[in-house]
């Protein structure tokens, strides 16, 4: 409801959320009256949202925030509200009218692969038309996936984040399947991945993980060059998640300039070492533990294995990010470095 929201971007604004750079905040499904108005127009639901979405991005704007909405490619909304086809045109200038920041755009009960993506070109093209800077939130790859491979150079051209595998849920196999997806197609979607378009992983979620996964999804999605979505009530989230979430260190390296999405470099019985270059000649090192039994388990690789030789030639200076902040000193080139990390933990460092 347009109360929930309001209270949101007051805790947005007022307890540190905004200041750490989340400045989106995002209706999903369901937000729409079941029916377009006698101009064809969307509306939003006039019990749930009695002044209208106008009304709320005012608010959202006076706190500092941008608001994003939800649409879909296709007749109905996943949930089964109306749907954008025929009529992308109309609904990029409604929500460009009500001062919309960010679309996102999903792709059920769309007829056919053609359709799906002419409709994802063309409210592309619908929202640039409307003159408002809004950023374009896609769902076209994954889609598009059982049945054909995407072309991300296309996708990238129209959209600036794509989800490519399914829904995250509050849970250590989800958090698990997404990474692993990652893995196993990083060869064709981390060289497309920059300013402008990023892969999209899905929301941070936190309540069903433990502190550990909780870790590890914050650093992953950091080296994944990951937009930084939270799925969280945040009347009643954890100090400790909010640490976490809010962590300057984590989400610097997240918004990295360079923009250069992080890959799996090593994988060894229970333990994988991802990396991902960064500004600076700096380069972000996660340590990853899949063991789900037993206690904390040390996983040792060469210094002169990071960023193909470069990453510490001659030396190099570590810093733990996660689970806590500290500085582990300089280091030369042929140095080991030995790591102790929870199972479903993981250890975040920067070198």
């Amino acid at each position: 409801s347009e109360r929930l929201f309001v209270e949101m971007a007051d805790r947005m604004a007022a307890e540190g959320w905004r200041d750490a750079g989340y400045e989106f905040l995002c209706i999903d499904d369901c937000w729409m009256a079941p029916r377009r108005d006698e101009q064809g127009r969307l509306q939003a639901d006039p019990e749930r949202f009695p002044g209208g979405i106008r009304r709320l991005a005012d608010y959202v704007h006076s706190k500092g925030l941008k608001l994003g909405i939800y649409s879909d490619v296709g007749n109905k909304t996943c949930a089964g509200f109306p749907g954008s086809y025929n009529h992308y045109d109309l609904d990029a200038q409604t929500f460009a009218s009500w001062g919309v920041d960010l679309l996102k755009f999903d792709g059920c009960n769309s007829d056919s692969l053609e359709l799906l993506a002419e409709g994802y070109r063309r409210m592309s093209l619908a929202l640039n038309k409307t003159g408002r800077s809004i950023v374009y939130s896609c769902e076209w790859p994954f889609y598009l996936r059982p049945l054909q491979q995407p072309n991300y150079t296309e996708i990238k051209q129209y959209c600036n984040h794509w989800r490519n595998f399914y829904d995250v849920y509050d849970s250590w196999s989800s958090i698990k399947s997404i990474l692993d997806w990652t893995a196993l197609h990083q060869d064709t979607i981390v060289k497309i991945a920059g300013p402008g378009g990023w892969n999209d992983p899905d929301m941070a979620r936190n309540f069903g993980l433990s502190w550990d996964q909780s870790v590890t999804q914050m650093a992953m999605w950091a080296i994944m060059a990951a937009p930084l979505f939270m799925s969280n009530d945040l009347r009643h989230i954890s100090p400790e998640a909010k640490c976490l979430l809010q962590n300057k260190e984590v989400i610097a390296i997240n918004q990295d300039p360079l923009g250069k999405q992080g890959y799996q470099v090593a994988k060894d019985k229970n333990f994988q070492l991802w990396e991902r270059p960064l500004s600076g000649r700096a380069y972000a090192v996660a340590v990853l533990n899949h063991q789900e039994i037993g206690g904390p388990q040390n996983f040792t690789f060469s210094l002169s294995f990071l960023g193909n030789g470069l990453a510490c030639n001659p030396a190099c200076s570590v810093r733990q990010v996660l689970p806590a902040g500290r500085d582990w000193g300089v280091y030369s080139w042929i140095s080991s470095l030995s790591v102790e990390v929870n199972p479903t933990g993981t250890v975040l460092l920067k070198v």
